[in-house]
């Protein structure tokens, strides 16, 4: 019986400009399974400058930094080297900065007293493609873009050259819906949704589910809230 291989570590640079907390958290994640921390950065320039150099598959970013905070430097990063993905850092979930860190392409966020456990599940999650966000925190980011992008009419055809099947997706991505919840949702495989969302991300030219729910209000495929 062929014995499977055991899956790859993620690559992690660690972002923060307190030393104690930084040193802290590398050597927490020197413990956790599946976690190798390739770099630690004092602030967002010196971030940026790590994944040119590394090519890591997450950092982990702390939002208040000098030099270059964490937002712009999500930003950057997102830009130049989309695969690398972002987990922000943050004292509180509430963080105002939170929702612009998000805005710029980060996938999830942690707070910095998380278990390993929770570190571990949201660094996967947000290479598996879905986001590592809370419900709470997914329905908060909904209403604050419903607010930002009101958006005009519902357009009369699938715009961009969408299948009615990829809207459906987009719809269910809007909602905040995992990869395995739109699979049960549609009762398709998750490797049939993961072809449909790669087909919509091509077509709309999105680079990840943030992007694709600013893009369903902004074409008035999602209505706002009512009050």
């Amino acid at each position: 019986m062929t014995q499977e291989a055991e899956p790859k570590s993620a690559r992690v640079v660690v972002a923060d400009d307190q030393t104690v907390v930084r040193e802290g958290i590398v050597m927490l994640l020197g413990l956790l399974p599946g976690i190798e921390v390739v770099g630690a950065a004092g602030d967002g320039e010196e971030a940026v400058a790590l994944v040119a150099g590394l090519a890591p598959d997450v950092v982990l970013m702390d939002l208040r930094m000098p030099r270059c905070d964490g937002v712009e430097a999500t930003r950057r990063i997102r830009a130049e080297h989309p695969g690398t993905q972002v987990v922000v850092l943050t004292t509180f979930a509430d963080d105002e900065s939170l929702f612009p860190a998000l805005a710029a392409g980060a996938r999830g966020y942690l707070t910095k007293d998380a278990g390993g456990d929770e570190i571990v599940r949201t660094v996967h999650s947000v290479l598996s493609g879905d986001a590592g966000l809370s419900p709470g925190i997914q329905r908060r980011l909904l209403e604050r873009l419903s607010e930002a992008e009101r958006g005009p009419a519902a357009p009369s055809e699938p715009p961009d050259g969408l299948t009615a099947r990829e809207m459906e997706v987009l719809l269910l991505i809007a909602e905040g819906l995992s990869n395995p919840e739109i699979a049960r949702r549609l009762n398709v495989s998750t490797a049939t949704v993961k072809t449909h969302i790669n087909n919509l991300f091509t077509k709309t030219r999105l680079k990840d589910r943030a992007q694709a729910v600013r893009y369903a209000y902004a074409k008035g495929l999602v209505r706002p809230p009512a009050g």
